[in-house]
C-alpha cells in the first residue's frame, strides 16, 4: 500500500511539473516569413491574451501595443473559436471604433495547433506557419499556414473556421464542410 500511494506521489509531482512550464513570452506565431506580405492585405490583429473578460479581450501585439476588443452585443454570440485565454495567441478581425473596437472574429491559434485527422487527411499544424502531413502517400498534403483577414489558408486552400473545439475542428469553403478530430 505505501509503494502505490508513493508511486501516486511521484506520478502526481511530474505531472504538476510538466504542467508548469513557463510560458515564452509575446512570441506570437510567425504565419509567414515575409512580414511585408503578411501586413499586405491583412487586416488581422495578432497577439496575446493579457486580459479578458466576459464581453471582451485585451491582446498584446508584437509591436507591445494592447489593444482592448468588445464582442457585440451582450447576450449575442460572439464568433470566438478556440476560446479565450491569458497568454494564448489570438487572431482577431475587428472594427475600430471611436471609443471602442468590436471583435468580430476571434481565432484562438494556440487552440488550432496540434494533430488533426480526417478520413483523407492527417496533419500537424505547426507554430511558424508549418503543416506536417503524417501520411506519406496523401495526394495533396497541406504544407504551411497562416491566418489572412479571419481565414485560416491551408497551403493553397481557404477556409473559414466554423468551430475549434479542444478535440474538433470544422472548416469550410466552397467544396463544403470538412471535420477534423485532434489526435493525442
Amino acid at each position: 500500500m505505501k509503494i502505490i500511494r508513493t508511486t501516486g506521489i511521484i506520478l502526481l509531482a511530474a505531472v504538476i511539473m510538466a504542467g508548469c512550464k513557463k510560458k515564452e513570452e509575446h512570441n506570437l506565431p510567425t504565419v509567414n516569413l515575409n512580414t511585408e506580405e503578411v501586413n499586405q492585405g491583412d487586416s488581422t490583429v495578432y497577439g496575446e491574451c493579457v486580459d479578458a473578460a466576459m464581453n471582451s479581450i485585451s491582446v498584446l501585439t508584437s509591436n507591445g501595443d494592447t489593444i482592448e476588443y468588445i464582442f457585440d452585443a451582450p447576450g449575442d454570440d460572439a464568433d470566438v473559436q478556440g476560446g479565450v485565454f491569458l497568454g494564448d495567441k489570438m487572431a482577431i478581425i475587428g472594427v475600430k471604433g471611436e471609443e471602442e473596437n468590436t471583435a468580430q472574429k476571434v481565432i484562438n491559434l494556440t487552440s488550432l495547433l496540434g494533430k488533426w485527422a480526417s478520413l483523407d487527411k492527417n496533419f500537424e499544424i505547426k507554430d511558424g506557419g508549418v503543416v506536417e502531413s503524417n501520411v506519406a502517400a496523401e495526394s495533396n498534403p497541406y504544407t504551411s499556414w497562416k491566418i489572412f483577414n479571419g481565414r485560416l489558408v491551408l497551403s493553397k486552400d481557404t477556409f473559414d473556421v466554423l468551430n475549434l473545439g479542444p478535440d474538433s475542428l470544422y472548416l469550410e469553403n466552397d467544396k463544403g464542410i470538412f471535420a477534423y478530430k485532434r489526435q493525442l
